[in-house]
């Protein structure tokens, strides 16, 4: 029997290796727009997060994600991922 590779992607926020379908997605497409990524499968360069509060707080704080896609971040994708990490939060319980 096989066992299939399960994909392991880096938090920005704890720095820990977790199962991708776990972690929430922020994509930088080749026009340089930044989003949350639901589906995980836009094409372009991809940041993940933990579903934490405290993950997007400590990445936040050190500016992570601007450093993982050199550029700035604005306010609503923080308040974007907030909701999304709020929203996965409420589904875990």
């Amino acid at each position: 029997m096989v066992t299939k590779k399960i994909p392991v992607r880096r938090c920005v926020g704890c720095n820990e290796g977790k199962p991708k379908k776990e972690l929430v997605r922020v994509v930088k497409t080749a026009e340089g727009e930044i989003s949350v990524d639901v589906t995980g499968k836009k094409s372009g360069r991809g940041a993940y997060l933990c579903p934490d509060k405290k993950c997007l707080a400590k990445a936040q704080k050190a500016k992570r994600l601007e450093r993982a896609f050199e550029c700035a971040i604005s306010e609503e994708i923080y308040e974007r991922l907030a909701q999304e990490v709020e929203a996965r939060e409420d589904a875990d319980e």
